[in-house]
């Protein structure tokens, strides 16, 4: 039933104008505006001066890395009374930005530790794992990693080869190799994650469907080792990544997280910030790309003239702003609606990270055009941005998942366009 029109504005009237019209979605609170400016401040200070040399050396700055726990960072979405602040969807947006904007390599780090399992832990734990494990992974004494991805499955989650077999002690003993581990190993030395939230196969449902079960594995864990680091990847260099290695790896039921078979449900509702932030990590990406170019071409001069002045300039920059405020609204209105409790938000987490990600790399790429011969150069930051750039398409899902899944659900879905 239509409103009338004389009860729509009086309904408007009663909304308070000058609230909706200075209404910031990236910044919807007061609090949320002050951890921007002191991720920010953070950033410029500590991760700015050390980005370039991590990258080009491939190192994690692991220091650096606790020193988010201080700022209460590394546990930004748990609640206090396990060490975290107790934040919001927005809040996690806003960190992943923030750093990525400086260091996308750093950013992935902190995105695997933060999201991949704090966040995870958080959700779906018992009490004794949140209570034993949070306080530590929130403070940076524990760095934390997830397992999912193996040698030959990725996407294809329920082909997964990593088993776990219940043994008559009740123990459970886990095999198998899992691959492009973001801080499987926590330095050059091979070192493992402190911890490592673990998928593997623990038999088949009624339906004869792998059944897959989580388990909490800690650095000493019998058969728990780094098959390797690995090394000269295109991007995200600033960040670890690895091979992990189970091996006849035996864990006490009190590693299994909730019951066996039940990893699905909390494994798609955790995808949903993942791709979130993985989304505003392009966004940070994007943001400090544009403003590079936009800057350079101001200062720099050809045929008597600032570049900008010359059309395909133009073309690069505005393209490339329209599409960067387009990002933010998605990004930060999905946020919005993502409650990290309950998830549901899966068709905009897939969206927006369809979008964010690939625009991105468009802009980065733009960058370097604008630039000229100083874009393909590490002084100018915006080749490092676009080599990180690329993983997005590729880590949380691929574009191509994104979009097989945004066609099912609206499938299942088709008044999701209009409302």
């Amino acid at each position: 039933m239509r409103m009338p029109h004389r009860v729509l504005l009086f309904a408007l009237h009663e909304y308070d104008m000058d609230d909706w019209q200075t209404f910031d979605i990236g910044n919807p609170t007061e609090e949320h505006a002050m951890l921007r400016e002191m991720i920010r401040d953070f950033v410029q200070e500590e991760v700015e001066p050390q980005a370039h040399e991590h990258d080009k050396h491939e190192k994690f700055n692991v220091d650096l890395f606790r020193q988010l726990g201080d700022y209460g960072l590394l546990g930004i979405t748990v609640p206090e009374e396990y060490g975290g602040a107790g934040l919001d969807a927005t809040a996690a947006v806003i960190a992943n930005e923030e750093i990525s904007a400086s260091d996308p390599g750093f950013g992935l780090a902190y995105l695997a530790h933060s999201m991949l399992f704090v966040n995870n832990l958080a959700q779906n734990g018992s009490e004794e794992q949140k209570t034993r494990i949070l306080p530590k992974v929130c403070s940076g004494e524990w760095i934390g990693a997830m397992a999912m991805s193996e040698p030959n499955y990725g996407t294809d989650v329920l082909g997964m080869e990593t088993t776990a077999e219940l043994n008559s002690d009740g123990n459970w003993v886990i095999n198998g190799n899992k691959m492009w581990i973001t801080n499987g190993s926590i330095d050059d030395e091979r070192t493992p994650a402190d911890v490592v939230w673990v998928y593997a196969r623990t038999g088949v449902d009624d339906r004869g469907r792998p059944q897959l079960s989580t388990f909490i594995i800690e650095n000493g864990a019998p058969g728990y080792s780094v098959g390797q680091k690995i090394y000269d990847k295109t991007g995200m260099r600033a960040s670890n990544t690895a091979e992990l290695v189970f091996a006849d790896c035996i864990v006490g039921p009190e590693a299994l997280v909730g019951s066996p078979g039940s990893s699905i449900h909390h494994m798609m509702k955790n995808l949903e910030i993942e791709r979130l932030t993985l989304a505003a990590m392009s966004l940070g990406i994007a943001r400090r790309s544009l403003d590079i170019m936009n800057r350079y071409a101001s200062d720099r001069v050809a045929f008597g003239k600032p570049i900008r002045s010359f059309g395909q300039m133009q073309r690069y920059i505005g393209e490339s702003y329209a599409e960067y405020r387009a990002m933010r609204a998605y990004v930060y209105d999905t946020a919005r609606l993502l409650d990290l409790n309950e998830g549901g938000q899966r068709l905009d987490s897939d969206g927006v990270k369809l979008y964010a990600t690939t625009k991105a790399k468009e802009i980065a790429d733009r960058a370097i055009q604008v630039l000229g011969g100083y874009g393909y150069v590490a002084e100018y930051v915006v080749e490092r941005l676009w080599r990180d750039s690329k993983l997005m398409e590729i880590g949380g899902g691929t574009i191509e998942s994104h979009q097989k899944n945004i066609t099912r659900d609206l499938a299942k879905d088709p008044d999701a366009v209009n409302r």
